[in-house]
């Protein structure tokens, strides 16, 4: 064989192996470029519906959300605009106060010192390669998951957050859920179905739960019980960001403290109110009624509950 025919040949075997270590670049539906996702973790998010990132907040910041926490449940400071939850056990007992009786505070956007949390810098740089540069906070919750007094109604049962969400595209939804502190399947981690946020809204509802259910814990009502299961145990600061279908819930708190996490759902302010099937009309016409007896507004609509408590993080207010 001629050098010029095995040269040819080389060249085509150089060129061949080139080609196919270079990487193909998957075409994205859950999450945008801008910078801070590898192509590892986008690839990871798109696949599973969340991703976890490790030490994101400091100690320092979580205990000052801990401490406005203690200071709202002991009424030091108003509560304007917020939603102050307790377990349907804790409320039972005429023994729980204070820090203990409070078990869940949301809507707290109107609240400068928790809304910093919404405004942090290093959860926001994550937030925006979900939602884009138009950031609303929409729903805020820090949760204060109590010691389960036998009843099991510490646990949320597993549901899909868009369910309580009347705007779209759902993609552009973002929840960025932050561990106060070690969080385990002993004190209520929370459990995810990887791959669901791929499929579409399930109809939910209150379970059969033969200690009672606390209020608007819906879950959903048909699931595989075969469906794999991922328990997110995370440590202080760590932060899991996960699409709004992705079906998750939380365990029992076994111990005997109470479980800290904070969190925010963020949506891309040029999202749209939608009108609601009926898929989630329990949720909307409970939600609704009680906005309604809180204001006084008796003709409010769902999208107008959620017009009242959003707040603008970053960027232009377009929507929502």
């Amino acid at each position: 064989m001629s050098a010029q025919r095995l040269e040819t040949i080389g060249r085509h075997i150089r060129l061949s192996t080139q080609y196919k270590n270079e990487p193909v670049r998957a075409e994205y539906r859950f999450t945008l470029e801008n910078g801070m996702l590898t192509d590892e973790q986008r690839d990871f998010y798109e696949k599973n519906g969340f991703i976890v990132i490790r030490n994101l907040v400091t100690p320092e910041a979580l205990e000052r959300f801990r401490k406005r926490f203690q200071d709202v449940c002991t009424g030091k400071v108003e509560t304007f605009g917020m939603t102050i939850m307790k377990d349907i056990a804790i409320a039972k007992s005429e023994f729980a106060d204070g820090e203990k009786a409070i078990t869940k505070i949301q809507d707290f956007t109107l609240d400068d010192e928790l809304f910093k949390y919404c405004c942090l810098p290093e959860i926001i740089q994550y937030v925006e390669s979900f939602t884009g540069p138009n950031i609303m906070a929409m729903h805020t919750m820090l949760i204060n998951k109590p010691p389960d007094p036998g009843t099991q109604t510490s646990r949320h049962p597993l549901h899909q957050d868009l369910y309580y969400f009347p705007f779209r595209p759902t993609d552009r939804i973002v929840c960025a859920w932050t561990a106060m502190e070690h969080i385990h399947r002993g004190n209520g981690c929370l459990v995810v179905l990887p791959g669901t946020h791929k499929g579409e809204l399930i109809e939910h509802g209150y379970p059969q739960w033969e200690g009672g259910v606390n209020k608007m814990y819906h879950g959903i009502q048909k699931f595989d019980p075969n469906a794999e299961r991922v328990h997110l145990e995370m440590w202080t600061g760590d932060t899991v960001f996960f699409h709004p279908v992705l079906i998750h819930g939380s365990g029992t708190n076994r111990t005997e403290g109470f479980r800290k996490a904070i969190s925010c759902h963020y949506a891309d302010s040029g999202c749209e109110y939608v009108d609601c099937g009926d898929v989630q009309d329990l949720i909307s016409k409970e939600v609704t009624a009680i906005f309604r007896k809180r204001t006084g507004v008796e003709d409010a609509r769902f999208e107008d509950v959620w017009r009242v408590k959003s707040r603008l993080v970053k960027g232009e207010r377009i929507n929502l």
